[in-house]
């Protein structure tokens, strides 16, 4: 609680610096929420289940401040011990909720191009590419609401947005975007990591570095966005993917579809480490009004280790606004989220199936 104080109060001060400083404005959301876990494992014919209910709570903090001449500076503040910023309740309420900032950019709009720089979001809980990129293979992630409590790190899918949710939504990089012909033009140079401890291969950029270009034009009422994405060096655990694919999105009156499809590979032997696999996800996707529903198909072929992945994911959920003001709002969302996932090896099948029901109280203001 005194962290929390005393970062307000430094917000506080900074927004009332002096009467030539930018203004500092606050926006933020807490939300509560209830949720039930029922897993289903199958490891080659034994089965096993699990069931747990748990409440859940999050604050975010988002300052942003008008510099003038198209000069911004945003940022978000929230508590990042636990996926997607949720924290967990431990025994008697002892829990201790901290928070760092998340994200941080500023940088410059003009009528014909806009930069950024530092730590971006990245919209990924509408765009699978990175999760694709990250998690074609499936893979343990940062520690989550499950892994503090169980003392591990959860497998992750490169279904249900583990980029959003496990790695907060947001990269270290610079952001450039132009408009080129009928739409626009987005680079983003991307740092992941800085942990390399030798410079034998690459010099001074022997650590994890990507780049990451989306072009968004219009064809009649329809959106088209072509992405891809290069790892220029490598990731932390050696492999250099690369990712290509498009998305495309349909307005009909009030309501729009989203339509996604990505694929992506890696075949390199960089310092022993080899990898020889390719994979893809498709994503059809649907709002309108109050529904928001998706559904997710990945598959990956892993030729090195003889393996295959096979994940589906849905979500759906209903928002009801309870109030709505110019101050702020008061919503409930109950949510269904279901995944099924299997790995086929040379010895048989494996199973991992997780539905979940949630119920979101969120106020923003």
């Amino acid at each position: 609680m005194k962290r929390i104080l005393s970062l307000a109060a430094m917000f506080a001060v900074l927004s009332y610096a002096s009467p030539a400083s930018a203004e500092l404005k606050f926006g933020g959301e807490a939300s509560v929420r209830l949720r039930d876990d029922f897993g289903h494992k199958s490891t080659y014919g034994v089965k096993t289940s699990t069931e747990d209910q748990y409440f859940q709570y999050r604050f975010r903090l988002k300052p942003s401040a008008d510099l003038g001449d198209g000069y911004f500076f945003k940022a978000l503040v929230q508590n990042e011990n636990a996926a997607g910023g949720w924290q967990g309740l431990y025994a008697n309420n002892t829990e201790q909720y901290n928070l760092q900032v998340s994200q941080f950019y500023f940088g410059h709009n003009s009528e014909k191009s806009h930069w950024a720089v530092g730590r971006l979001p990245l919209g990924t809980l509408d765009n699978p590419i990175l999760d694709l990129t990250l998690y074609a293979i499936p893979g343990a992630g940062p520690l989550s609401t499950a892994a503090s409590s169980a003392g591990s790190s959860p497998t992750l899918y490169a279904v249900d947005t583990p980029i959003s949710t496990n790695h907060f939504d947001r990269l270290f990089g610079f952001n450039y975007g132009i408009k080129l012909g009928d739409g626009e033009l987005n680079a983003i140079l991307v740092n992941f990591d800085n942990v390399s401890t030798t410079t034998a291969d690459r010099g001074l950029f022997n650590d994890g570095y990507g780049f990451t270009a989306i072009y968004k034009t219009t064809v009649g009422d329809i959106t088209i966005a072509p992405q891809a994405y290069f790892t220029l060096t490598h990731l932390a655990d050696n492999r250099s993917p690369y990712s290509l694919g498009a998305q495309a999105f349909i307005p009909a009156g009030k309501s729009k579809a989203t339509l996604s499809g990505f694929y992506t590979a890696d075949n390199n032997t960089y310092r022993g480490s080899n990898y020889d696999y390719s994979g893809y996800i498709f994503r059809i996707k649907g709002e309108s009004g109050p529904v928001l529903a998706w559904v997710d198909y990945n598959k990956t072929t892993d030729n090195q280790k003889n393996k295959d992945y096979n994940n589906t994911f849905v979500w759906a959920q209903y928002k009801v606004n309870v109030y709505e003001a110019a101050t702020g709002t008061f919503s409930l969302t109950p949510t269904v989220r279901y995944r099924a996932s299997r790995e086929n090896n040379s010895t048989g099948a494996i199973d991992n199936d997780l539905f979940r029901t949630e119920l979101y109280a969120t106020v923003t203001f």
